[in-house]
């Protein structure tokens, strides 16, 4: 798995987001401190999403592309700190050995 943190991200940042997340209620999105993203198996992202909601108050998007590997992609998107912990804890549990799930 990646991992990458954007911390105030620019507006076309969030554009190039949500057009691939084809979110329709865009102002959900309008003060969003930081973004994390991670990219991996599907798998692993759907696992990941679930570990990143339950530790800490943020709000998980699945990021649409066209990955010939079956990569998929995930956004966390909260404030800094809760973006942060979130991406903590699935590293967490991948060095633990245990599943993410």
């Amino acid at each position: 798995m990646e991992f990458r943190i954007i911390k105030s991200p620019s507006k076309g940042t969030m554009d190039i987001l949500q057009r691939r997340m084809g979110s329709t209620n865009k102002s959900e999105y309008d003060n969003i401190d930081a973004v994390g993203l991670v990219q991996g198996r599907m798998i692993e992202m759907i696992c990941a999403a679930d570990v990143a909601e339950k530790a800490v108050g943020v709000t998980v998007e699945d990021i649409r592309g066209s990955c010939p590997q079956n990569m998929i992609l995930i956004a966390i998107f909260g404030d800094t700190a809760s973006v942060e912990d979130a991406i903590r804890e699935i590293k967490r549990k991948l060095e633990e050995g245990k599943d993410l799930c």
